[in-house]
C-alpha cells in the first residue's frame, strides 16, 4: 500500500515530469492547462467518490498521449506515461487504469460515440472540458488556431458536426468553427454536479463573446 506521503511525492515528481514535458508547448495544451486540468479535477473528486490519487495522476497526464501530439501515436503516448509511473513504482493495474482514462477522455466529434467511463474518468474529462471553455477557453481556442494554421473565421466555411474521428482530427475550419463543432457543446456533456454547475457559466460568457464577435464582424 503506498502511503499518503509516498502519494503526495509521486503526484509532484509526476507534476514536475509533465511541466518538462510540455515547455514551449504554444497549442494551448501546455503547462498551465495541466495545471487547470489538475487542480479542478482534484476539486471535483473531493465531491464524489473518487480515487484522488488516481484522478491526479490521469489529470496531470492526460495531454502527454492525446491524438494531437505525437503524430497521432496513442502507443507512443501510453509507452511514455507508463515508462514514467513504473519508474515511480506504481502498479501495473494502476498504470493500465491511467492509461485507459488518458485514452478515451477526448472529444472525437460530436457524433462519435463516446467511451464508457469509469468515476475517475469521467472527473477528468469534466475538468479538461471545463478549460476548454469559458474566458481561457476562448483564449485556447484562438491559441491552438494560430498554432495550426487556421483562419479566425470565415462565414463561406460552414461548421461541421463530425459523425467520425478521422474528419473530427483533420479538419481545418476557421476556429469560430470549433464553438459550435465543439465548445457549445461541452455543457451538456457533463458527468458531475460540480462540474454541471462551472460550465454553466461558462456557456453564457461563451455565448456573450459569440455575439459580440459576430456584432463587430458586420461592423457594429
Amino acid at each position: 500500500m503506498t502511503s499518503m506521503l509516498d502519494r503526495e511525492s509521486i503526484i509532484q515528481e509526476t507534476a514536475n515530469f509533465v511541466r518538462k514535458e510540455q515547455e514551449g508547448e504554444s497549442s494551448g495544451h501546455d503547462w498551465w492547462h495541466t495545471y487547470r486540468v489538475w487542480k479542478l479535477a482534484e476539486q471535483i473528486s473531493k465531491s464524489e467518490s473518487a480515487d484522488s490519487f488516481i484522478v491526479q495522476l490521469a489529470a496531470l497526464l492526460h495531454d502527454i498521449a492525446d491524438h494531437k501530439f505525437n503524430n497521432g501515436d496513442l502507443k507512443a503516448g501510453r509507452s511514455i506515461i507508463t515508462d514514467h509511473l513504473s519508474t515511480l513504482g506504481i502498479n501495473q493495474d494502476s498504470i493500465e487504469f491511467i492509461n485507459d482514462i488518458v485514452e478515451n477522455i477526448s472529444f472525437k466529434g460530436a457524433n462519435v460515440e463516446e467511451s464508457a467511463l469509469s468515476i475517475e474518468g469521467k472527473i477528468v474529462q469534466d475538468a479538461d472540458r471545463l478549460d476548454a471553455i469559458g474566458a481561457v477557453g476562448i483564449a485556447r481556442a484562438f491559441a491552438y488556431g494560430g498554432f495550426s494554421n487556421r483562419v479566425i473565421y470565415n462565414p463561406d466555411i460552414k461548421p461541421e458536426i463530425h459523425s467520425d474521428f478521422q474528419s473530427y482530427r483533420s479538419n481545418t475550419a476557421p476556429s469560430i468553427n470549433h464553438f459550435y463543432e465543439k465548445l457549445l457543446l461541452l455543457k451538456d456533456r457533463m458527468h458531475t454536479t460540480s462540474a454541471k454547475k462551472i460550465a454553466e457559466e461558462r456557456h453564457r460568457f461563451m455565448e456573450q463573446y459569440l455575439n459580440q464577435f459576430f456584432n463587430e464582424w458586420e461592423g457594429n
